[in-house]
Formats: C-alpha cells, sequence, structure tokens
C-alpha cells in the first residue's frame, strides 16, 4: 500500500492547457456538459482520461487535474445530469440511467481511463456491468465504498436532506475539504448542489443495490486498477487488494473526502505513474 504524504511535485514552466467546453445530448434526449484540456502526447494510442465527480458536485471540481494532466494528457471531466452545467431533467436519477450517461459519453472515444470519486465511482462500477469494458483501458475508484468489510450504519443523510436541505448540503460541502476552502468556492458549490430537486438528490444514492455488488465488480475487473482513498476506506484497500492482487493502492493520509482538491500534485502525480507503468492484468 502506498502512502501519499510526500513532497509536492514540481510543475512544469509550460503554460496550464486551456480548458474548453461542451455539451453532447444523451441517448434519452438530455443535453449534459463536459470540460476538456490537454492533447494526449501521443493521440492515435493514448487513453482519454474521464473524470466523474461524486453526489451534486460539478465537473469543476477536478480543476486542478484539468490543468495538471491535461499538460501531457487529453482530460475530460464530467458534469452528470442535474449537476454543474448539465441540464436538470425530470427523470433518469438512478444508477443505471446514470451509467448509460456515462455510456453515451464513454462512446464518443475508442479507449479511456475512468476516474471516478465517490458516487462516480459506483457509476463507474455500474457502467461496467451495463457496458462492459472494451473501451475501458484502466479503472481508478477514489474514496469510495468497494463493497469490501463491514457495513456501516445506515446513513441517515436523506433526512437531513429533508430537515434542512441548506444546512445539510453547505455542512456536507465544508465536510469533505481537510484544507479550507475561501466562502466564494464553498458557496458556489452549494448554489450547485441545490439546482437538483431534493428528491431527485436523494434518488441518486443506490442504497437498495447490494454491497456485494460493487465488491464483485471491483474483482471482476481484469485491466489495471487504481483505488485511492483516504483513511476512512484504508481498510477496504486492504481487503480489495488481498482478494486482487494486481490493484494498486494509495491512501491520503492527511486529505479529506475530496482528497485530489486538498492534494492535487500529489494525485495527479500518482495517477501519472498508475498510467504510466506497465501493469500486467489482475
Amino acid at each position: 500500500m502506498l502512502l501519499c504524504g510526500c513532497a509536492p511535485m514540481t510543475r512544469p514552466d509550460s503554460a496550464p492547457p486551456t480548458i474548453s467546453s461542451r455539451y453532447f445530448t444523451s441517448s434519452d434526449g438530455v443535453r449534459l456538459h463536459v470540460l476538456e484540456a490537454g492533447t494526449a502526447r501521443n493521440a492515435a494510442s493514448e487513453s482519454v482520461i474521464v473524470l466523474v465527480p461524486g453526489w451534486s458536485m460539478p465537473a469543476s471540481i477536478w480543476q486542478s487535474q484539468l490543468e495538471g494532466l491535461g499538460r501531457n494528457h487529453r482530460v475530460v471531466a464530467f458534469d452528470p445530469r442535474g449537476q454543474g452545467r448539465s441540464e436538470v431533467p425530470a427523470q433518469g436519477y438512478h444508477i443505471d440511467r446514470r451509467a448509460d450517461d456515462l455510456h453515451d459519453l464513454i462512446g464518443q472515444y475508442s479507449s479511456v481511463v475512468l476516474v471516478g470519486w465517490s458516487l462516480g465511482a459506483l457509476e463507474a462500477l455500474q457502467y461496467l456491468d451495463r457496458h462492459g469494458d472494451d473501451r475501458i483501458a484502466a479503472l481508478v475508484l477514489v474514496d469510495s465504498s468497494v463493497g469490501e468489510g463491514p457495513a456501516s450504519a445506515p446513513s441517515q443523510f436523506p433526512d437531513a436532506l429533508r430537515g434542512d436541505r441548506r444546512t445539510t448540503v453547505s455542512d456536507f460541502i465544508h465536510a469533505i475539504f481537510a484544507k479550507p476552502r475561501s466562502d466564494a468556492e464553498n458557496n458556489a458549490l452549494l448554489e450547485s448542489a441545490l439546482q437538483m430537486p431534493l428528491e431527485q438528490s436523494i434518488a441518486l444514492f443506490p442504497s437498495t443495490v447490494p454491497r456485494e455488488h460493487w465488491r464483485d465488480l471491483a474483482h471482476g475487473f481484469r485491466k489495471p486498477l487504481l483505488y485511492i482513498a483516504t483513511p476512512q476506506f484504508a481498510g477496504q484497500a486492504r481487503e480489495l487488494q488481498a482478494a486482487r492482487p494486481a490493484t494498486q493502492v494509495g491512501v491520503f493520509e492527511s486529505a479529506g473526502h475530496a482528497l485530489f482538491v486538498d492534494e492535487p500534485e500529489q494525485f495527479n502525480r500518482l495517477l501519472e505513474d498508475f498510467l504510466s507503468a506497465k501493469q500486467p492484468p489482475q
């Protein structure tokens, strides 16, 4: 297991890549938004990095990855339906439709490295279940339960949302960062999260799916897999690596849930090292 408390990576002297914005239409007619940056060093053979945010968060939360990884790779950050600058439709807020939205995005590229954070990690696994791994060169799961170990206590979060949504979401946003963010940044995330209707936002949680479903999908993935977590999931990281020895693991000891925001240089370096390593399939 790799403990990521290392010295900061030296940034290249080159300017950050331009970040562009575009939309596409899902197979059920919803207008979805992505941010794109960078150019692959070998566009004919390199996979596109696709970044999927967690519950209610926008694509722009991956800003440091678009800027940092975009120096050497083509990087795409996704706004799932109802999030960021994507359309907020009345329907489609369940794990299968979200996986199908990913399929509509991934189908635009010949090969991708799929990076899912929190709820986005489960949506990435569900994509594999519904659509297979033909276009997936590698998978990166970031600070999300992967079905290992004992189940945690039932979440009271949906009840808290119904009781006082604004305060609950605000507290959630402050809690995901170990390093304080500005009021402007936190308020922008809050207003973005609140654009989705309340019940649709709660419907995003796949609470009826057995935990073993995620475990079996992770175990069954036969291509390179990197699991990056904070200490809350360190036990699951150990169990996943024991069950699937080819899994690479990184634990960020001092970062919050949004570890790629708290420690962007370390996160980007870990991902760069993972992409450049010659790894045998599991």
